[in-house]
């Protein structure tokens, strides 16, 4: 039983779902922002950021490029280290927990977490891609 459940586990499709599944949030973001493009520009002024439409034009080709490279495999790394400072940027912009309203405190500290899980799988993503498995 441990034979064929470790070769169901490290089966080449299940890394293609886990890298999918990894960038699903980045590729919904990018889209969405696609979508609705004022919104987009919207999101960027909400949060104080000009000029808003070309950050968002910047924030759609980063979650939208990155997410490609990482799914593709080319620059794999280089991509992940992108999502990863990305989402560091984006917690600390539209998470800020420390400074919510008490009603709003728990929620916003959970999303600012979660992010950083991200965060974490953006890096090991990285790491095991330039070669950090032979490194150990």
């Amino acid at each position: 039983m441990g034979n064929a459940l470790h070769a169901a586990a490290t089966a080449p499709w299940v890394q293609s779902l886990a890298l999918l599944c990894l960038c699903a949030a980045f590729l919904q973001g990018g889209l969405d922002k696609v979508r609705d493009f004022r919104g987009a520009v919207a999101e960027m002024r909400q949060f104080g950021l000009a000029p808003a439409a070309p950050i968002a034009v910047a924030t759609i080709a980063l979650q939208l490029g990155a997410s490609a490279l990482i799914v593709s495999g080319w620059y794999r790394w280089a991509g992940a280290l992108a999502l990863a400072a990305f989402t560091v940027i984006a917690a600390f912009l539209a998470d800020r927990f420390w400074a919510a309203p008490q009603a709003e405190r728990q929620r916003t500290a959970n999303a600012f977490f979660e992010h950083w899980g991200l965060v974490g799988g953006m890096l090991l993503v990285a790491w095991h891609d330039l070669g950090g498995l032979r490194a150990g």
